[in-house]
This record gives C-alpha cells, sequence and structure tokens, in this order.
C-alpha cells in the first residue's frame, strides 16, 4: 500500500503542468550553488551598447521580459512549439517578434543583421551565429555542460545523455573555427540538490532530454532507493555544469 501510495503521489508531481521556462515551482525544493559570474549583468551591459537584439531559445520569453530595456530591434527564436504563443504574449508590449524556428543551425534571418545575440541554456551553430551578426557583433552564450546531472542518470540506471561530450573547449573550438574572438571564457562545476524525490521527477519532466525515456513507470525502483536516501540524509547533492562564453565576430 506505501508503494501504491508513493507511485501514485509520483504521479501527481509529474502531472503538474508547466509552460514557458518557469521553474519558481519547485524553487524552494531544489537549489543550485550560485554561478561565480552573473549572465543577467553580462547580457544587460551588452544591451545598453547594442542597437539590434537576437534572443535564441527565449522559452516563454521570461529572460528577455525582464531586462530592464531592449534595443529597437529585437527578435526572439523558439523551436519548442508550445512555448511560441506564450512567448509572444508576453513580449507583445515590447515590441520583440518571436519567430518559431525548426533547428539551430538555419536562423530565418538576413546576413549582419543583429548587434547581439545571446543564447541561455540553448544549442547554437557557431558558423550561423556568425552569419547573422554584423561585424564586431558579440555572441553571449550561458550553457548547461554535459557533466550537468550525470550522476542522476547514474543513480537512476538510466543511460547518460546524448549531450555528455558538451563543454567549454568543444564550443569555444566551434566559435574559433567560425571566425570568432573570445573574450570571456568561465565554467564552473557545482551542485544542484534536491530535498524531495518529487522535486526530481518534476524537474526530469520538464527537461526530456536527460532521461530521454523517463516515465513514472521507468526506473520506479531505483526512485523507491533514492526517496529512502533523500528522507534519511534531508537532501541529495547532483552535478552543476555551466560555463559562459563571450565573443566577437
Amino acid at each position: 500500500m506505501a508503494e501504491r501510495n508513493f507511485f501514485e503521489a509520483l504521479a501527481a508531481e509529474y502531472g503538474r503542468s508547466f509552460s514557458g521556462w518557469d521553474f519558481s515551482y519547485v524553487n524552494e525544493r531544489m537549489v543550485s550553488d550560485p554561478l561565480p559570474w552573473n549572465y543577467r549583468l553580462v547580457v544587460t551591459d551588452a544591451v545598453s551598447a547594442s542597437g539590434s537584439l537576437l534572443d535564441m531559445g527565449t522559452g516563454g520569453g521570461e529572460f528577455l521580459d525582464s531586462l530592464p530595456a531592449l534595443p529597437p530591434v529585437t527578435f526572439a527564436t523558439e523551436g519548442y512549439a508550445p512555448n511560441v504563443p506564450i512567448a509572444k504574449a508576453r513580449l507583445r508590449e515590447k515590441n520583440v517578434q518571436v519567430v518559431e524556428i525548426a533547428a539551430d543551425d538555419v536562423l530565418p534571418f538576413d546576413d549582419r543583421s543583429f548587434d547581439l545575440a545571446i543564447n541561455r541554456h540553448e544549442s547554437f551553430a557557431a558558423e550561423e551565429v556568425a552569419r547573422v551578426l554584423r561585424p564586431s557583433g558579440r555572441f553571449i552564450t550561458q550553457q548547461v555542460g554535459g557533466m550537468n546531472g550525470l550522476d542522476i542518470n547514474a543513480s537512476l540506471g538510466a543511460p547518460p545523455p546524448g549531450h555528455v561530450g558538451w563543454c567549454l573547449l568543444e564550443a569555444k573550438e566551434n566559435l574559433l573555427y567560425a571566425g570568432f574572438k573570445i573574450t570571456t571564457c568561465r565554467e564552473y562545476i557545482g551542485k544542484t540538490r534536491f530535498y524531495y524525490i518529487y522535486s526530481l521527477v518534476y524537474f526530469l519532466k520538464c527537461i526530456p532530454w536527460q532521461i530521454a525515456d523517463f516515465s513514472i513507470d521507468a526506473y520506479f525502483r531505483r526512485r523507491c532507493l533514492l526517496n529512502k536516501e533523500i528522507q534519511a540524509r534531508g537532501y541529495r547533492d547532483f552535478i552543476l555544469h555551466r560555463f559562459l562564453l563571450v565573443a566577437e565576430k
């Protein structure tokens, strides 16, 4: 009976709605180490000196909407169809045009369209970013590294994610090959702490690329064991992997 109740509680958590790129529901139950840089500050400083901006992978437009001011020409792309109307509604009053895309290696913009491209946790093709940037244009990206949450997969007995090799050096090499000059490159490995197994289930539902076949049934026995460990210790830490790159065309 206890196992059945646990399964039903997991199912209820898994079934909670998620839209845009808003993790506020688990903010107090899932805590990540602060990064040694401030992406928002880096972007805000760059935006103030730019006349045109591209936000790649805007999600529901949450980050772009939070910036104090935007250039007169601002576009955003989003590849996840359910997020597109959310972003359009949120950013409409700021005159941001949100464009749905099918892949990051084809950006639907003319050559030399933007002074600045920003990218938070979205994949990118360095050559395509270079194409849409003007001479001396800048690219700012904060990426989720391939080691991020790797021990989540191991703990549950799941295969590693497909992006496991993604790291600062590979991203830097891609940008250099595309003709960029790297002005900032930083990498950080810390931890994300989960206080409840339910928060981990919700989190994995929201980022399906971490465990491609994740479901309530899949890996249930391992989740039972992990839940006992979290209850005994009060939390469980997993790897946090981020890196920051600022590049100039």
